[in-house]
């Protein structure tokens, strides 16, 4: 029997397709870094730009911009991960690459695990046993990533800032509605970050005083932001540490937000939060959590892309927190003495939003 007529059983194939899949694993950082090459020096694009004729290693090399040894490690590596084709001696680009090539979260999500997570994610093992952000130190001397943000090396402060705002800029003003259902005034922002809500916010609703709560130096950043935007006058900033167990927070208030912020903290201070936030509001005030769910995401590759955001804060940011599922936040919030109000998902990228209220006696 030819190699041609040999034919597999359906469970000697799973089985090959599963080592496969294992090998897949096993490779993955050495596939994206070669992929990640060829995007950004430029191989992908003069691939793309040859079209449906493809282009070979010898005409990419004529060029002069790369050598032949690296554009065949490149490719070759694209290659085994349908990133590129080859017909002959020529590569073309497969639909995987135009994603590399084309889509900006693709690109946001490569920039953030490389110039963020990679280095550090070595010591993943070690930071998960010790529950603290040991691969931090890959960026600077922290306990954790929040106390430096302000600070974050290039260009891991720019792709730091790029992922984070790519999931919650194109929720917010989805949100703003919600937010403005119970015809709120005194609004609090815990974990306000560079400000961009509270300027929507401020910009939207003439009526609110927004209390900005977040460490010192990240206050400083929104702070910037607000005066730039003319939207001083009814801003109050709080510098808080939230880890800190004898923190307090303003009172009265008719709306606490909380936007991708009880993800960057274990359970025990998300508990602690939870109760800082019902302490904070007005007989009749709500509590509203913006943030990604990884059991609610609408499809696969959401589910995926959150599942495996976990590990960076495991490693980078607090060594103690994940991406949880909503019924982790909804426990958490009912032991401080909330209950969930309402639930709505599948917002933006797949943002949720939890609103809370306090229980009633």
């Amino acid at each position: 029997m030819s190699h041609d007529q040999i034919s597999f059983s359906p469970p000697r194939q799973r089985a090959l397709d599963a080592r496969y899949a294992a090998q897949r694993i096993a490779f993955g950082p050495v596939v994206f870094q070669c992929v990640r090459y060829a995007w950004k020096k430029g191989i992908l694009a003069a691939v793309a730009e040859a079209g449906e004729a493809g282009i070979s290693v010898e005409a990419l090399a004529a060029t002069g911009r790369w050598r032949p040894y690296a554009i065949k490690v490149a490719l070759e590596s694209c290659l085994s991960a349908g990133v590129v084709q080859r017909r002959g001696d020529c590569y073309l680009l497969d639909k995987t690459g135009y994603c590399v090539l084309s889509d900006s979260m693709t690109q946001v999500n490569m920039d953030f695990i490389h110039d963020v997570c990679y280095l550090g994610l070595a010591d993943l093992e070690a930071s998960l046993d010790a529950e603290r952000p040991l691969g931090l130190r890959a960026l600077g001397d922290w306990e954790t990533l929040y106390e430096g943000l302000a600070d974050l090396p290039e260009p891991a402060r720019t792709s730091w800032f790029a992922f984070d705002h790519l999931y919650s800029d194109t929720s917010f003003p989805l949100v703003l509605p919600d937010v403005l259902a119970t015809q709120p005034v005194k609004v609090m922002d815990i974990g306000a970050n560079t400000g961009k809500f509270a300027a929507l916010l401020l910009a939207s609703a003439p009526q609110v005083q927004m209390h900005l709560v977040d460490l010192p130096i990240q206050l400083r950043v929104a702070a910037a932001a607000l005066a730039d935007a003319g939207l001083t006058d009814r801003a109050h900033l709080h510098g808080r540490d939230l880890l800190d167990a004898a923190t307090t927070l303003p009172g009265g208030m008719d709306l606490v937000w909380m936007s991708q912020f009880l993800s960057c903290f274990g359970e025990e201070a998300i508990a602690r939060i939870f109760r800082h936030a019902s302490d904070a509001l007005a007989p009749q005030g709500q509590v509203l959590v913006l943030d990604t769910l990884w059991d609610a995401a609408p499809y696969d590759i959401a589910r995926y892309c959150l599942i495996n955001t976990s590990p960076y804060f495991s490693a980078m940011a607090s060594g103690n927190s994940k991406i949880y599922e909503g019924r982790d936040y909804i426990a958490l919030a009912e032991a401080a003495g909330l209950k969930l109000v309402a639930r709505r998902d599948g917002i933006g990228y797949g943002h949720s939003l939890l609103r809370f209220a306090r229980a009633t006696p």
